[in-house]
């Protein structure tokens, strides 16, 4: 091995190491100090013979360059190897490529966020009437509209949502992917902005941030407007304003690596504190179980953690287990029970239905619950091979 052509990369310094990555995948790694040097004097052109040879004299130690390559080509750091194009699976398509950083800069301005404060106080203190209580929702006799009004906005806020994360991300040079995901038994639609470890602090907090502000936006405009209206209009705006709040206590289930999940690791300062977390459970687990007779010969993973990670990791791992089992147990004692006792009965009323009409609405609870179910199997099961990748260190 005489040359490695490396794509381009970016970095930033974190604490006693350097963030290095490629935006277009969204992958990066943590590397100390000597690694980023390497890593420069591969950029230059230099073999990595020669590269260790002045790591040596300036540090003094000896740099197994060739396994630090052999490291950066399973990250897809690498372009060409002695000339030598490394074939590789290309970056997935960014959604809504279209849209550039140029585009939508402007939402990386200290200005936005101290608007959108601005707006929600506006919206306290002028105080619209909106109560939160299920009477806000039921704001028609009439089922069917107030079923459609909550399915319109809930998809509406839910893609605006998304939309938000992408192109705040987008502002920096991430590309950003939207696509349905898994979080235990909740199907989801989620945005890979991966790249965004590589941007500034402020950068990052502001993406993770981007979606909640943006229900917040939405239920303080919808509430002010009902503020100044009066019958149907006021009482649909109402129901849209508390639609939009509805989905933020969710971001608080933070062992499910919701919005406040990534804000918690970024001011933590942890690489992968999900990652981290179950694998520290895991041990923690295998320890019980060697307690009670069952021999298993482990190590610590937290152990190879800087002090402050280990001490977050151990925290949050009491967190992941018990807001897990609570979920969990909510999902088996009352979601699955409904679910099983709604899905029997309709497929009992679709082949016994007093009228067309019973019939139908058992084939339709049949197969909008079925399809559901459906799709959150399908999307699980693509899922596995498709997990945020965590950062890595390499020493």
């Amino acid at each position: 091995m005489n040359r490695v052509r490396l794509h381009a990369l970016d970095s930033r310094p974190d604490g006693d190491e350097w963030i290095v990555g490629r935006r277009a995948t969204g992958r990066f790694v943590a590397l100390p100090e000597v690694g980023k040097q390497a890593l420069d004097l591969l950029g230059q052109g230099l073999p990595p013979d020669e590269v260790g040879e002045r790591l040596r004299a300036r540090t003094g130690d000896d740099v197994d360059v060739p396994d630090f390559v052999e490291a950066l080509l399973g990250l897809g750091f690498v372009a060409e190897v002695d000339g030598r194009v490394i074939d590789q699976e290309p970056p997935p398509t960014p959604t809504l490529a279209w849209i550039r950083p140029r585009h939508v800069r402007w939402l990386l301005s200290p200005a936005v966020p101290v608007a959108v404060v601005l707006l929600i106080a506006v919206t306290l203190l002028t105080r619209p009437p909106v109560p939160l209580d299920h009477r806000t929702l039921l704001w028609s006799a009439h089922g069917s509209a107030v079923i459609a009004l909550g399915a319109a906005v809930g998809w509406g806020l839910l893609l605006l949502h998304e939309f938000a994360h992408l192109v705040t991300a987008r502002a920096t040079g991430v590309a950003g992917r939207m696509r349905l995901g898994t979080r235990l038994q909740f199907l989801v639609m989620q945005t890979d902005i991966s790249g965004i470890e590589l941007a500034p602090r402020r950068h990052r907090l502001t993406a993770y941030l981007a979606g909640i502000a943006t229900n917040l936006t939405a239920a303080s405009l919808a509430a002010l407007a009902a503020g100044v209206t009066t019958g149907t209009p006021r009482r649909v705006l109402a129901a849209v304003a508390l639609l939009a709040l509805l989905p933020l206590p969710f971001q608080l289930m933070v062992f499910m690596r919701t919005d406040l999940y990534f804000v918690l690791q970024d001011l933590a300062r942890c690489r992968d504190l999900f990652g981290d977390g179950v694998a520290y459970t895991r041990y923690r687990a295998r320890r019980l179980l060697r307690r009670r007779g069952r021999r298993t010969d482990d190590r610590d993973p937290s152990l190879g953690l800087p002090a402050h990670e280990r001490r977050a990791v151990r925290v949050y791992s009491v967190v992941l287990v018990v807001g897990t089992a609570l979920c969990l147990a909510f999902f088996a004692a009352v979601t699955l029970p409904a679910d099983l006792t709604l899905f029997a009965r309709a497929v009992v009323k679709s082949g016994t239905g007093q009228s067309a009409w019973d019939r139908l609405d058992g084939i339709a609870v049949v197969v909008a619950l079925g399809g559901l179910h459906a799709l959150w199997l399908r999307t699980w099961w693509r899922g596995r091979g498709l997990r945020r990748r965590p950062s890595r260190r390499w020493r």
